[in-house]
């Protein structure tokens, strides 16, 4: 019982550490304006179709808010990976409100209702922008490993209760007002999603390799990362098997409500707020993933969310239906969080955003593919029947997945003392948490017995030395300097400053140390501005104190 209050309060913690931290908390509810205004403005067009032209009306408009955002999300990574990616999300929330706001304008004016649907499809590309950016900022916001798994939580939750507000307060406009009101407040909920958004800093490591020229060139290093990554790829099948799943629940559900169940709208509509529900209710199951294996969740997530799909038909009454889709939305949750922080893990910081778009890219493949392919096997087997067909078969890829989903988590999170070495150093201490990660998991541990050198005054500097146990001395000249304890650490000014070492470092008692390798120490500090800049002024304040009297290391 202590262990699981004990998980429960750092949990809490981490949930309470991101609306701590001004920026997660902007980026949170920026996606909550931008969630609300996208859902009140679907209900709106819905609505608007339906009057002008029926249900064909409403199949074109789902073509044009479907296709062009699925083919066009890819290219709007890249912008989210070549430039800042608050920008990008800035630059789609004013094009939308300008856009949805021309929409309103329009309808007021009472022009063609086809120029509302040719602007709402550019809303739906530019919507193809924020949320990979968003996806792909988080991890330069969160100072930690599990403050990032907790802003997913955070991320998740915004999205479930989104999904209830903003069509609520699209039917609430349309009911009391009209299409072209209802417009109007989506166009002010983009502009307070922009508004949130202007004063978060942003600092991202700059890439390693010169951008490619080409767009397209960097358009396809998203897929080849995922093509060449298999965690990457299967936390993508993964989300994309259970998203086809969710498209063909959400067409069964109205064969379910008003012919199975007899319940009609009202019934149809507490089915699809059981799944919301769930999804809110999901966010603190969700907590208990921070500091844990977040492959548990995940194979548990994806099981969760078909096997109670295939109980439907056992349950003919609302209140069952009712508590299995409400386990199904708890189910989603732990889908998002555990995939989306892998993803965020596994995945290189300069293509983050570009993964993340073609993702986006499949989840609306999938979306078409699931609602289509339910009406047929509907028509081949009955509603019973394609509802155990369905759910099972994400049960059936947890279990055949299961062992590869743990071998994503075995290589994350990295353990807690290096995480913690790592963060006792000044100028490494801004770097964003998952480059801490990649980090933790490059330091090599060494045993040094006592006497033993370390290296010598003139070597090529090839490493950078974290104390975990043990004591140093430092020599320059012959000359001693201040001996180093656990938690220090030395051999920077070589690798900064591009110079042989500087002093000689010796173990004075048995140490246990953990090097950096040149490589991924440079590539992360210099890569980052506020590290770089942490780092140059360590080796000068060291270097100055050199110069008069040998009273500093390295």
């Amino acid at each position: 019982m202590r262990a699981l209050r004990e998980r429960l309060g750092a949990s809490f913690t981490a949930l309470g550490a991101v609306f701590g931290n001004a920026d997660l908390r902007r980026v949170q509810l920026a996606l909550a304006g931008s969630d609300i205004g996208a859902w009140a403005g679907t209900v709106a067009l819905s609505v608007l179709a339906f009057e002008a032209g029926g249900t064909t009306a409403v199949g074109l408009v789902l073509v044009l808010r479907t296709v062009p955002p699925a083919l066009a999300a890819p290219f709007m990574g890249t912008l989210a990976d070549r430039f800042p990616r608050k920008r990008v999300m800035v630059a789609a929330d004013l094009l939308r409100a300008a856009l949805v706001g021309g929409a309103a304008a329009i309808l007021f004016g009472g022009w063609s209702v086809y120029l509302v649907y040719g602007l709402v499809t550019v809303v739906s590309v530019l919507g193809t922008a924020f949320r990979p950016a968003q996806a792909a900022l988080l991890p330069s916001l969160a100072r930690t490993p599990d403050e990032l798994t907790a802003a997913n939580v955070a991320s998740s939750t915004v999205e479930s209760v989104a999904a209830f507000a903003g069509p609520a307060l699209g039917g609430i406009l349309l009911a009391a007002s009209s299409p072209a009101v209802c417009y109007s407040v989506c166009a002010a909920t983009y502009l307070w999603s922009a508004f949130l958004l202007f004063p978060i800093r942003e600092s991202r490591p700059a890439p390693e390799e010169p951008a490619p020229t080409s767009f397209l060139r960097d358009t396809l290093a998203g897929a080849q990362t995922l093509v060449s990554s298999r965690s990457a790829r299967l936390v993508t099948a993964l989300i994309t098997a259970q998203v086809a799943v969710g498209a063909m629940l959400f067409v069964l559900l109205v064969p379910l409500a008003f012919e199975a169940l007899k319940t009609g709208e009202d019934g149809f509509g507490g089915l699809l707020g059981a799944l919301g529900v769930g999804g809110v209710i999901g966010a603190a199951v969700a907590l208990g993933l921070v500091g844990r294996r977040l492959s548990t969740g995940l194979t548990v997530g994806v099981f969760l969310w078909g096997a109670p799909i295939a109980l439907l038909p056992a349950l003919k009454s609302q209140a069952g239906a009712v508590v299995l889709l409400g386990i199904v939305g708890i189910a989603n949750t732990l889908v998002d969080v555990s995939a989306f922080t892998l993803l965020q893990r596994a995945v290189p910081e300069d293509v983050l955003a570009r993964v993340f778009a073609i993702l986006e890219s499949l989840v609306f493949a999938a979306t078409a593919l699931g609602g289509i392919f339910a009406p047929l096997l509907l028509s081949l087997v009955g509603l019973d029947w394609t509802l155990v067909a369905t759910g099972l078969f994400l049960p059936v890829v947890a279990v055949a997945s299961w062992r590869a989903i743990a071998r994503i988590d075995a290589k994350e999170p990295a353990p807690a003392l290096m995480l913690q070495l790592l963060d006792g150093v000044p100028f490494l201490k801004p770097l964003p948490a998952q480059v801490l990660e990649r980090l933790s998991a490059r330091l090599a541990r060494m045993d040094v017995a006592a006497a033993d050198s370390i290296f010598r005054q003139g070597d090529d500097g090839d490493r950078f030395y974290i104390i975990a146990e043990g004591i140093v001395d430092i020599h320059v000249d012959g000359q001693r300097a201040p001996e180093l304890g656990p938690g220090d650490y030395f051999g920077e000014i070589a690798l900064v400053r591009d110079v042989p070492r500087t002093a000689t470092a010796t173990a004075s008692t048995a140490a246990t140390l953990y090097a950096l390798e040149r490589e991924d120490f440079l590539a992360a500090v210099t890569g980052h501005a506020p590290s770089a800049s942490a780092a140059d002024a360590v080796a000068s304040a060291r270097l100055g104190a050199l110069r008069p009297v040998v009273t500093a290391p390295i």
